[in-house]
């Protein structure tokens, strides 16, 4: 089944075209590298024909009855010359040759280099912008390691695809059109004798392209199960560790290691027994041109114009064998060309998706929000599935608080998630400011949301750029202040280089309840009219919660506040309470007037006072005993 939000893999040809496209974009350095493809080419078959022409002369000056020396296209020395000057003169053209070949030869590989890097960087910038516009469905759809895998090693083939198929595919056809006049000139029938098995090493070439792309698509695809297996380990090694499971997940490394391994030593197998059958043939071919070549130099010895002399038949042997080494480089093209078409399809397929979530084209600014919400009938779900939201109607007005209770899976993420349109509703319409969301332009509209995840991504940077991650303008004084308003100050200024401290990957430096103050002052920063905190106690000890509530109570002064909680602690402090059950509202109303009626909500309350006084005899216990200087929470904190 085909990812949700990607096309399918283009064809061949559509593929080929792209890929030739991207390197179109840089047309002078595709003819610099040409030119100097083509340069080096020309040096080659002269420092050649030079060759040969010096085993004629050596042959003049052994044996004075031999024909005279006679180059290709009409090349001879002077007779007046003696043989070790001209022997001297041809040596010098060679080594001048040579030389200036060597020169074109790095002029030719930095080119290329910086060709391929150029094509690169380009397409890893047009992936990763591709991927910060693509919506949520689209990464729901699709692996990290594949999405990884995609950005990296593909691109990588692509910008090298994009020099061959513009630079190689162009030399080589010159290049064997070039050999084959030039054994044409030499002898016709000699020509025929060593490419008449050209034709089928292409048919075969063909077939074998067309079998091995399977092949490819598989080998990616095990690629990215490797890469998403060690790219899970590494972000869940507390968890591996925790429950001592290094030797098992070893082996599920080892097992996707060695599934990769032995589907690429099969196609490595396959490919090495292609181009060895392709060079037998080319050596078959030689041993026919030595043959046939041979029987005509001897066949006409003594004669004063031979068709061919020895020099000539060295010119066309290593003619021929050059011609054979393009051919073979045609067939080793052709299985680069089916790898990377592979991945070609796709980045393709990142580059083609569907942009689901964007401004439409005649989308009002709003620059500053009230922050009045209105949900009107929405109805959702994911990737066309079952819904997961049904008909859910509420409104909220600017500056107030609601909190929103509810089991796992009842809705309330998915909810959240309309605000900002993370994700549009199927059905119904969400308002901000009395505008359908979908009619505001996108930047506004989220530099509008203040966004507190359950569990807060940091980056692995300074404290103080995780907090204006969302403003990088801001000033240290902005910074500090919002840091103050989530209650974070204090620990910052406790940090070896206090707001300069770099947190490491994931913030795995800071503790949960550290995380969560710098992911509310990273919000509280934007100063946001609508502020959503998606169960930010949810992972918070109850001596770390305190601080957080305090936190949350300054980001939420002045501003409206979706709050996903399940807390009494954090369901008091609403204006209003919603209650979700199997994706629709069961409940609503303040806590007081849902406290009063025999619903979940009064059910998850009773629960928790139970929880909440055995808590405080346990602290009342260790308090009385000298063990902890917490104060006891007061009695209306249990009602």
């Amino acid at each position: 089944m085909r990812n949700a939000g990607v096309k399918p893999l283009a064809s061949n040809w559509a593929l080929v075209r792209w890929m030739v496209s991207l390197g179109l974009k840089h047309p002078r350095q595709c003819l610099l590298v040409l030119a100097l493809n083509l340069a080096i080419l020309s040096l080659s078959l002269s420092g050649l024909t030079l060759t040969g022409l010096g085993v004629d002369v050596l042959r003049k000056a052994v044996d004075p009855a031999a024909p005279a020396p006679r180059g290709p296209f009409g090349l001879t020395a002077p007779e007046s010359w003696d043989p070790f000057w001209v022997m001297v003169a041809l040596a010098g053209m060679i080594v001048a040759f040579a030389t200036v070949r060597t020169v074109f030869r790095y002029k030719t590989a930095t080119a290329t280099s910086g060709l391929i890097q150029r094509v690169l960087i380009e397409l890893r910038s047009s992936v990763y912008d591709k991927m910060q516009r693509l919506s949520f469905h689209f990464f729901d759809a699709n692996q990290t390691g594949s999405l990884i895998n995609r950005a990296s090693s593909d691109a990588t083939g692509i910008a090298n695809f994009a020099e061959m198929a513009l630079i190689q595919i162009v030399v080589l056809t010159i290049t064997l059109g070039v050999f084959l006049v030039y054994m044409l000139h030499l002898h016709v029938g000699l020509t025929l004798a060593g490419v008449a098995t050209t034709p089928i090493m292409a048919i075969a070439t063909a077939l074998y392209s067309r079998t091995v792309r399977p092949a490819h698509e598989e080998n990616r695809r095990l690629y990215d199960e490797l890469l998403l297996k060690l790219t899970e380990n590494v972000q869940g090694q507390h968890v591996v560790k925790g429950f001592g499971l290094q030797e098992a997940e070893n082996e599920k490394f080892e097992n996707a290691n060695l599934a990769l391994r032995f589907q690429q030593r099969w196609l490595f197998m396959r490919t090495a027994f292609f181009s060895s059958s392709l060079d037998f043939i080319t050596h078959l071919n030689l041993t026919v041109v030595l043959l046939y070549g041979g029987y005509i130099v001897i066949a006409h010895r003594g004669e004063p114009n031979p068709p061919l002399t020895p020099g000539l038949l060295l010119v066309f042997s290593s003619l021929l064998g050059q011609f054979s080494a393009q051919v073979l480089a045609v067939t080793n093209l052709a299985n680069s060309i089916q790898a990377n078409l592979t991945a070609a399809g796709r980045v393709k397929e990142v580059l083609d998706a569907k942009v689901d979530i964007q401004s439409a084209p005649d989308a009002v600014a709003l620059p500053k929000a009230r922050g009045a919400v209105k949900f009107e009938n929405v109805t959702f779900g994911y990737n066309g599935g079952e819904p997961v939201l049904r008909d859910v109607s509420f409104e909220v007005e600017a500056g107030q608080c609601l909190a929103i209770l509810g089991a796992t899976g009842a809705g309330k993420s998915s909810l959240l998630s309309m605000i900002p349109r993370f994700y549009d509703p199927v059905a119904g319409r969400v308002f901000i400011d009395g505008h359908d969301a979908r009619q505001i332009k996108l930047d506004d509209l989220r530099r509008n949301i203040g966004l507190v995840f359950q569990e807060s991504f940091l980056f692995s940077n300074t404290v103080a750029a995780n907090i204006a991650f969302g403003n990088p303008s801001a000033t240290r004084a902005m910074i500090e202040s919002a840091a103050k308003v989530a209650a974070a100050h204090d620990f910052i200024m406790d940090l070896p280089q206090g707001y300069d401290t770099v947190v490491g990957e994931y913030g795995s430096s800071l503790s949960g309840g550290q995380r969560q103050r710098l992911a509310i002052a990273r919000a509280v920063l934007l100063e946001p009219a609508i502020l959503i905190l998606d169960d930010a106690t949810a992972a918070i000890d109850p001596e770390t919660e305190h601080e957080i509530l305090q936190a949350m109570d300054n980001a939420m002064k002045g501003r409206t506040t979706f709050v996903v909680a399940h807390r009494l602690s954090t369901l008091r402090r609403a204006d209003k309470v919603i209650v979700l059950e199997g994706g629709r509202i069961i409940e609503t109303g303040t806590h007081e007037e849902l406290i009063r009626y025999d619903g979940l909500y009064r059910r998850v309350a009773k629960l928790q006072v139970v929880d909440q006084e055995s808590l405080e005899i346990m602290r009342a216990r260790a308090w009385y005993e000298g063990q902890s200087d917490t104060p006891l929470l007061h009695k209306d904190d249990l009602t």
